[in-house]
């Protein structure tokens, strides 16, 4: 199962929504690993060395760092970026999807926008 983040600019409905149809999900919010106000390569290196796959509103810088990672070959489990537009219940429902289907490492040097539609 994939281990994921939550960055601060993830929608907590969603990350709510998550917990209530997966008790048992791996999900970590960056504020309750002590990064709250951090900046995005914090984030990231943080996420890297914990081997988890963050999630993330923030479709305006975040991929930048992301990819500076992989050029640099540094470690990146993979971002998932979440429209605002995105009604929660489909974020939740593709996040899910990923989570069950995925393996690990799948997503390593990646940055994937949902909608998966």
């Amino acid at each position: 199962m994939l281990r994921l983040a939550a960055d601060e600019s993830l929608n907590n409905d969603i990350i709510r929504g998550l917990l209530r149809r997966k008790v048992d999900l791996d999900i970590v919010r960056v504020q309750d690993a002590g990064l709250s106000g951090a900046d995005d390569p914090t984030v990231l290196d943080w996420a890297a060395r914990e081997g988890r796959v963050l999630l993330t509103n923030d479709i305006s810088t975040i991929t930048r760092y992301a990819w500076e990672r992989v050029q640099l070959g540094r470690p990146m489990p993979g971002v998932f970026e979440v429209s605002r537009r995105v009604p929660t219940s489909v974020a939740i429902e593709d996040i899910l999807l990923l989570v069950e289907c995925s393996g690990e490492g799948e997503w390593e040097g990646q940055v994937r926008y949902l909608p998966l539609r």
